[in-house]
Formats: structure tokens, sequence, C-alpha cells
């Protein structure tokens, strides 16, 4: 899934020229399309719909979910035990292929609707001007949205919903909200000007991206304030909104690193499974005569060899793990193997705002025309702030005047003790009047009575207090510090405002005037001949959890990477205040000059990609996928789904768009990196709890099935009969559940945690070795035990010796190896000492009770105890030994 290319061509394309040069471009005008003309590009273009492809039938889904090797594991399991007639075993399996393929099927299916909910995004009908005829006068009526074409004149009006992308024509005042799009929780304001807003804040988008433009309206988003006319420049596929859509034979989303290491181990068994049985019954043709009466034999060793139980591990670890999670209400995982995925992300992709800032500015320091810090610059700026938000009708309070005044009210008392006929508290300021900023004025001006100033008299005085962007106060001030205001000065100044604004900080610059009090109004007219009185620069508050989080994420080997829109200055800033060493920060236009194998390159040792498209944060996220990391990325808007998608794990907060809600792997409460740590452990603790199953399962299994290829070869009757394997399997199962629960050991969370089929491979082959090293020298104890009883008496013997050898060296393992080189780290969970114990009584005593001679077992001799013991306490050494030396099982 990317953001289509189409999409934004059309909306930039309706960003270039002039108003008149659009609208010829589309061939329409300010009176709109003729009826006939609006039919004709109906049929050219299509419906204004969103794209998208006949979704495959639940039963068809049904049908293909059972193709995956991980099924095919299970399925191979079902006919084996099937063909040895072990029905209780083969009812399990089924019942586990029918939950696995529902689940996966349901799964698929409610990815399929997220798409659709962009749909409850949209409005039904728009107010669109048409005329009948090219003679005829406009007319306004509402009409289906689907039926919008370019070139349609649509109005807008508080409350719309935006139809289509739109160039504006005119505009009253007009603020849209483009959270859907963005993100963003501020309203943006919209004007017919072509002009990139240059207030100084850093802020903005770049020629690539057309979000960046004030003057065009996005399909999707919403008129909080105003009102306004927009001619249609793209519908359907052509639009930024469905732009974020899958499309129909496009990149599909590759497998997670769960689904790679799931199959790899799958098909390694596929392997192993399909060779055992017949190497079995080959050699004891060649070197036993013997025929298809080893049949059974050879199949229960082939079950044997494979880990029934491995579903039913990684479910429950993975949902306990999934449930800790959600007790808290802070974490929601979706998609279970998505906790996997999240213990193996090793770089983290995040935006700015909202995550690591709390999208709401903050002071950062005030500073005269000669640079130096001056707290009279943050009064006058409180006194504007204060009577612009009494006194004008704002649809949305101006976050930076919030800012502004939260700041001056903590050093209210020090302004208070100031002195002077204009000194004391700013909201000692009587308001006269105010013109607020708006769509093409970037700047606010209250009208004050100082404290003291007559009000009737002839000596009666007003000050105009006006503040916003550095150029255009600049451009109305006369003087400086007492001093004229020449060009160079007026350059100075500028310089220095654009200075702040590269190190990422908001600018407003701040000038009065004082003028004869009067009655009547106040106009723009009247801002002019000012003094100049400093500059106020704001930074985007940080996160209170966000240094620590981003402390605690490095910690545990997790590098976080910003991908957002806004200027470089004010996100490489941000990093550096919470000790993110931001490096050389990458622009969009330097991702688009590179192709994938470069930016694969670039991404690894980059920290900060600023003015991102949706496209570009997609592209990134591929690329380090592409360089060998697992990697997550957190985002809530609409321009966020393609990287969410293109990620290994998606992760959305509970208030972010629904569509990217639906697709994310993972909802958090609210956008907290610490929540986001949090759950990161949770899911290296379940891989580990995962890793440790199949260690201890595999190399258990490995070393019996080796160990019975021999005895089988050597000894002239079966080693093990295939109900003696079947019932040893059962209990080996039962068992190893418990390792779902298991507590690995402190530091097994400090580094991404990875199922690596070829690591678990060597593991399984060293233990599985040493096991069976074990098991062969079990038979020389049983040969020497057993040498005075009879053949008969000695085959059930034998039988039982093994039997209970190898249920006493699972105990063995299951505590030596659940938590790698850390399993004497604390105290052994409840679970594992009552499924060891379990083993280990069943391994002694069952040959001993009333099933042993059914099962062809028989008591054994005393002496075969005590060298059993001799044999076991050897093997726990070699195997601590051997635990010792191997690498930590993070990879594993």
């Amino acid at each position: 899934m990317a953001w289509a290319p189409e999409a934004r061509t059309a909306a930039v394309r309706g960003a270039d020229g002039t108003t008149l040069e659009v609208l010829r471009a589309l061939g329409s005008g300010p009176r709109g399309l003729v009826e006939e003309e609006a039919e004709e590009r109906l049929a050219r273009h299509g419906e204004n719909t969103f794209p998208g492809r006949r979704p495959d039938s639940w039963p068809r889904r049904f049908a293909r979910s059972p193709r995956d090797p991980f099924t095919a594991v299970l399925l191979v399991l079902g006919l084996v035990s099937a063909a040895v007639a072990a029905w209780g075993t083969a009812c399990v399996i089924a019942v586990l292929v029918l939950v696995s393929c529902v689940l996966r099927t349901t799964g698929e299916h409610r990815a399929d609707r997220s798409a659709a909910a962009l749909r409850d995004l949209l409005a039904t009908t728009a107010t669109v001007r048409r005329r009948a005829t090219a003679a005829a006068p406009p007319l306004t009526r509402e009409l289906p949205v689907d039926q919008l074409v370019p070139g349609d004149v649509v109005l807008l009006a508080p409350g719309d919903v935006v139809p289509a992308d739109l160039r504006l024509l005119r505009t009253t005042a007009l603020t849209v909200h483009e959270a859907t799009l963005t993100g963003e929780s501020a309203p943006v304001g919209k004007s017919v000007d072509a002009d990139r807003p240059a207030d100084g804040s850093g802020d903005g988008g770049s020629p690539a991206l057309p979000l960046g433009h004030p003057h065009l309206c996005f399909q999707g988003s919403s008129v909080v304030s105003g009102s306004g006319s927009g001619v249609v420049v793209a519908t359907g596929a052509d639009t930024v909104l469905s732009g974020a859509l899958p499309r129909a034979g496009g990149r599909p989303r590759p497998p997670s690193p769960f689904d790679r290491s799931v199959n790899g181990i799958a098909w390694t068994l596929i392997r192993f499974t399909l060779l055992t049985a017949p190497l079995v019954l080959i050699a004891s043709a060649l070197l036993r005569g013997r025929g298809l009466e080893t049949l059974p034999f050879a199949v229960a060793v082939a079950v044997g060899l494979t880990p029934e139980m491995l579903p039913v591990v990684v479910t429950a670890a993975l949902a306990r793990g999934a449930a800790l999670l959600a007790r808290g209400g802070e974490v929601i995982v979706r998609r279970l193997p998505a906790l996997h995925d999240l213990g193996a992300v090793d770089v983290l992709c995040v935006d700015k705002t909202g995550t690591l800032t709390e999208d709401r500015p903050v002071l950062a320091f005030c500073e005269g025309p000669d640079g130096r810090a001056d707290p009279e610059v943050l009064r006058w700026a409180a006194v504007n702030a204060l009577w612009t938000l009494h006194l004008s009708e704002l649809p949305v309070p101006d976050a930076l005047d919030e800012a502004i005044l939260d700041a001056a009210e903590g050093v209210a008392e020090e302004a208070a003790e100031e002195s002077g006929p204009e000194g004391g508290r700013f909201e000692e300021f009587e308001g006269i009047d105010a013109l607020p900023c708006g769509p093409g004025r970037r700047l606010s001006t209250a009208v004050v009575r100082p404290p003291g100033d007559p009000r009737f008299a002839l000596a009666a005085r007003h000050t105009l207090v006006v503040k916003g962007a550095p150029g255009d106060v600049l451009d109305r001030c006369a003087r400086a510090a007492g001093a004229e205001l020449d060009a160079a000065g007026r350059e100075r100044l500028a310089r220095r405002a654009g200075e702040l604004a590269a190190e990422g900080l908001r600018v407003l610059a701040v000038a009065r005037a004082t003028c004869p009090a009067r009655s009547r109004p106040y106009t723009p007219a009247d801002e002019r001949d000012l003094d100049f009185v400093g500059f106020v620069a704001l930074s985007d508050a940080p996160a209170p959890t966000a240094a620590e989080a981003l402390a605690v994420l490095a910690r545990h080997g997790v590098d976080v990477k910003v991908l957002t829109g806004d200027h470089p200055g004010t996100a490489a800033r941000v990093c550096r205040e919470l000790g993110l060493v931001p490096g050389e920060v990458v622009t969009g236009e330097r991702i688009d000059a590179l192709d994938d194998a470069e930016l694969a390159r670039l991404a690894a040792r980059t920290t900060v990609f600023a003015r991102c498209a949706p496209e570009h944060k997609a592209r990134v996220v591929r690329a380090l996928r592409a360089a060998g990391h697992t990697t997550g990325f957190l985002g809530d808007g609409v321009n966020d789904l393609a990287a969410t998608v293109a990620a290994d794990v998606g992760i959305c907060p509970r208030d972010g768009v629904d569509v990217v809600r639906e697709a994310a792997d993972v909802v958090l409460a609210s956008k907290d990196l610490t929540a986001l740590d949090r759950a990161i452990v949770a899911g290296r603790r379940s891989t580990g709890n995962i890793a440790a199953y199949l260690r201890i399962a595999l190399s258990s299994n490995v070393g019996n099935v080796i160990a019975m290829l021999v005895a089988g070869l050597l000894l002239p009757f079966l080693p093990m009969l295939p109900a003696q394997v079947l019932v040893q399997n059962l209990c080996f199962d039962a068992a190893q559940l418990a390792l779902a629960f298991d507590r690995p050991g402190p530091g097994a969370h400090l580094r991404p945690a990875l199922l690596r089929p070829r690591a678990l491979l060597r593991f399984v082959t060293g233990f599985g070795l040493l096991n069976a090293v074990a098991d062969l020298a079990t038979f020389g104890v049983l040969a020497l035990a057993l040498r005075s009883m009879g053949e008969a008496e000695g085959q059930s013997a034998f039988h039982a010796g093994w039997f209970t050898e190898n249920l006493l060296t699972q105990a063995l393992v299951m505590l030596l190896l659940r938590s790698g080189r850390h399993a004497a780290e604390g105290r052994v969970p409840g679970p594992i000492r009552l499924a060891t114990t379990a083993l280990a009584v069943v391994g002694l005593l069952l040959p001993l009770s009333p099933l042993g001679p059914p099962l062809s077992m028989t008591p054994l001799p005393p002496l075969y105890y005590g060298l059993l013991a001799l044999v076991l306490v050897v093997y726990g050494l070699l195997l601590a030994a051997a635990r010792a030396r191997q690498p930590s099982p993070s990879g594993v």
C-alpha cells in the first residue's frame, strides 16, 4: 500500500498557477459547469467514490486458509495420528486446524472492511453550483457526492465535510479540520491566496506536499468555521484521501517476522517428518530384514519428532502477554502474532506531533530588538493575546495565544512590581477593540487603554498592540528601541527571525503604537508607524514521558526514528530537547532522489526525516525492513496509513482515525511511548517463552529420534513400542504447556527477540546430540542391569527403563534450558515446578502401576535406578556446561 502518486499529482496540479489558470485548465468558471458537460465528465472520470476491488467471500477465504506451512504441519500431524489410530490426537489437531483457519479468515475479512470505514468520513451530498445551459444563470442545489466531477464549483459552510479535493475560489474566515488526513488537532486556516504561510514558525508543507497548500481543501476534512467556494480538481481515485487506500494488484503486505519465523520452522519440521519414517523403514529392512511391521513404529517416531503443542504454546504465550497488557487498559493487541513482532522490533518510527510532543506550544524565550532577554516583550504579547481572545469571535482559541498567556501568568507578580505609567499586570489593561488573525492575515491587533489612563479626558490615549508573523509586523514598524528603523535594521531583525525559525522555533514579532482615543472602529489601516518591541519564540511542548521513554527504548536496543511533515529545524530541535541526537535531517525531496538501495543505506544511519509525504514515510519503512530491521510505525492519521501497513508492526493510538486503527496491529490508549515500551518488553518475554519451548521440545525430540534410530538398528527388538512413544509424547506435551507461563530471566527483555530458524536449528542439533548421548548411555545401563532377565521380560524392562529415563531427562531439560543462559536466575515458577515434578513421578511410577503391563512395561531392578541417577547427574553437568557456553537466546 502506498499513497498514490496520481492523487498527489492531481492535488498539486490544482495548486499550481493562478485561480484563473486553474479554472481554464479545468474548462470551468465561477458560475459552474453546464449539466450536459458535467454528465460527459462523469462518464469520462467515473463516480466520485473510493476505488476498490470486490472482496473475496468468507467461504472462499476459508478454503484458501490451510495453504500456509504452519497449518500444513498440523494437517500432516493429524494424518499421521490417524494412521496410527491415535484418534484423540487426530481430533485435537483437527480442532486446532479449524480454529487457525477461522481466525485467519476473520482477520482478513476485517482488514477488507477497514477500507470501507473510510466511507464514513465522506458527506453524502454537496452544495454545487451548476447551469442548465451555457446562457442560463447558475443554480445552487444539493447533489449526491458520487456525482461530482472535476470542474464543479462546490460551496462550503460550517459543519460541511469536504466532498472532493478543491481549489478555493472564495473564502470568508474559513477554517478546516484536517485531523482525518494529518492527525493534527488544530484547525487550519484556508484562503484563496496561493502563498504558503510564512510566519516564521518553521511549519508548513513543502512543494511536494499538497497538504501544505492553504488554498486547497481535501476530501474528508471538515469545515469548522467560515464559508467558501472551490472548484473540484480531483475526484475518486485521484483524491489525496483515496490515495491512502490499497490498490487492486498493488504492493501486497510482506509477511511479518512471526510469519517468516514460523514458516521457516514449519518447513524444517516438514522435511524432518517426511524423511524420518522412510529412513526407519529402509534401515530396518536392510539391517534387520523387517518389513511393513515396523511401519507403526516409524510413524510413531515421526510423530515424536514434531512438537504437537507448538500452536497451543504459541497461542497461550502470546495470549497471556496480550491479556496482561489489556488488563491495564493501555495496550490492545489486535493480532496475536504482532506481540512477537513487537518483541523483535529494533527500529521504531514515530511522528513528532502528539508522540514526542503534546501538540501544544510553550514559550521558549522572549528577546528585545538588541537580542537580549526582555520580559516586556512577553507582557505586551500577553496583552495582545488576552484581548484578542476576549474581543474576537474565534471558532477555536489560538494555541499560540494560550501558550503566551500561560507563560505570562507565571511571571505576573514580577510584572506587577515594575514601575512606570504602563507598568503592572497585563490583565490590568482595558480592552477596546481587536483585529484578529484570519485567512490571508498573519497578524492580530488588540486596542487597549493602559491602567490609570483617563477614559473621557481629552488626553486619553489608546495603545495598539500588534503581534504576528515577523515579516508582516516589521513591514509596519518605523522604530525599534527608540531609534528609527531603517532598511538595514529591518533586514537585521528579519534575519534574526529566520535564524530562530531555522532552529525549529515558532517566531512571533510584537510591536505597539500609541494614538489618541477615538470612538470609531479600528481597521488594519491603523496598523502603521509601530514601535518594534521584540520577538516571542515558542516551541512544541515535549510529552512528559517522551524523554524517559526514548532513553528506555535505547537501553532495550530500539532505535527511534522520527518521520514528520514538519520543518527540519522543528523536528531537530524537539529531538535535541528529548536527548535524541538528530544528526543530519533528511527531507522528502532528498528521498525522492534516491533509489531503494540508496535509501536503505541512508535510512539506517538517519534519525530524523522531515517534510515527509505519506509515500515518503512508507518508503522509509520499507527501506528499513529491506535492510533487515524489524520495524514498527506509530501513526494516527490517514497520511500514516501507508507506513502503518508497510511496517512489521502497525501501531495506532485509540483516538486515531478509524481506518488507521483498523489497519493497526496494536492500539494504544494514548500516544505514550512508555506504554509502548511495556508492550515491547511483554512481546520479548512471550517470544522468550516460545523459544524456550522450541529449544526444549525439539532438542529432546531430536535426541530421542536419534537414539531410536540407533537402537532400532542395534537391537533385535523395537526399542519402544508405538503406544509407548505416543504416551511419552502425551506426557511431554502436557508438561511443556507450562513453558507458556514461564518467567524469563531479568535480562531476557534487553534485546530484540526474534525466532530465527537457523539459530534454533544449531541449538537443537547440539543439545539433541547431547540428549542422544544420554539415551545411549542409558542403553548401556539397561544392558548391565537387565542381563540376568529373560528375553520377553528383558524387552519389557528395557521399554520401561528407557521410558523412565526419557521423562526424567525431559524434566531436567525443562529446568535447565527454560531461560537459556539465565535459567538459574530467580525462583522456578510454580507451573514449571508442577510440570517437572509430574513428569518425574509419572516416569518413576507408571511402570510400577497397573497401567504398566498394558503398555508392555515391567518393574525395574534397584540397580538400574542407582546407575540411572549417575547418568542423570553427568547429563545435568554436561547440559549446564553446554548451556553456559551457548550464546544468549534472544536471537533464537
